[in-house]
């Protein structure tokens, strides 16, 4: 028994960068394993679902920015505080609208397993600040890195502008040398103080992160499904939509119609069947965060 938490300290005295990735490596495993990585390099993606997708992680970053600013000369989160080179929040807006049009704000959905993983991160923003590590680190770090890889192949499999519209998420323009800073990251993320115990924590957490992410794209398949069956294209219900998640959000521009152009943009489909390119869009942002961390 005593070798056995003797083991176990001298394993968590490991740098908190090295822990993270050896306890979330059963889930960087299972996403190498589907059989999305040699798909999506075909490009089998479909604009629709793409959009869904890009909506869900506009709340997830409202929320997760919303309690770094709250918690941002906390001790425990203040060395990782680089809002001018990763918060994605206004990038994703920029992206929104250019692919609903300027009344994006009304017309995005956002399903239960969406508002979950919002709860749980202002849950953790307010009442355990010294776990919002674990969700930035996850997030931002593996945007930063396997994002960069599937931004070209996105831009070509759904015919994106060469000039980056609809790509806003993945252009870090604060970031001059994405290796640099990652590792500048790392560093400073591992200096922040804590004990064995908050440790582990933190790590579980990165692990809860990780199903939580799952849980949001499950559910979007589980929208496009159950609107295909129906025969019937996806669209935004009440009880879904922004003033339900936060109230705190700003209204956007008198809605207008979209130019005939951006029409074409959102209706253009990749020639495969529904389930196949749904779980092309799903594996597309649940590896950003996989490949990235993989890579890290």
């Amino acid at each position: 028994m005593e070798t056995s938490r003797t083991n176990s300290s001298e394993s968590m005295s490991k740098d908190l960068s090295e822990l993270m990735k050896e306890a979330t490596k059963e889930v960087h495993e299972q996403a190498e394993n589907t059989p999305f990585m040699k798909n999506f390099q075909k490009g089998q993606v479909s604009l629709r679902e793409f959009k869904l997708v890009t909506a869900s992680l506009y709340f997830i970053y409202s929320a997760l920015e919303e309690e770094i600013e709250r918690n941002k000369d906390n001790p425990v989160y203040a060395p990782v505080y680089f809002p001018v080179e990763l918060h994605r929040k206004a990038a994703l807006e920029e992206d929104l609208k250019y692919f609903y049009g300027s009344n994006w704000r009304e017309e995005i959905p956002c399903p239960e397993a969406t508002q979950k993983y919002v709860e749980r991160l202002h849950y953790v923003g307010k009442n355990h600040p010294e776990l919002l590590v674990a969700h930035a680190y996850t997030r931002y770090l593996g945007d930063l890195s396997g994002g960069q890889v599937l931004k070209k192949i996105a831009q070509k499999a759904l015919q994106l502008p060469s000039t980056g519209e609809g790509l806003a998420f993945f252009t870090f323009d604060g970031v001059s040398n994405a290796t640099k800073f990652k590792q500048l990251y790392r560093s400073r993320m591992n200096a922040i103080e804590m004990d064995l115990a908050t440790k582990k924590r933190v790590l579980e957490e990165a692990k809860k992160a990780f199903l939580l992410n799952i849980r949001v794209f499950e559910a979007l398949q589980d929208l496009v499904s159950k609107s295909q069956e129906n025969g019937h294209p996806v669209q935004p219900k009440a009880e879904l939509r922004t003033r339900n998640i936060n109230k705190s959000y700003e209204h956007g521009a008198v809605p207008g119609k979209e130019s005939e152009k951006t029409n074409r943009r959102h209706t253009g489909m990749m020639p495969t069947t529904p389930l196949v390119r749904w779980i092309l869009a799903l594996s597309f942002l649940a590896t950003t965060v996989a490949v990235g961390l993989f890579v890290m």
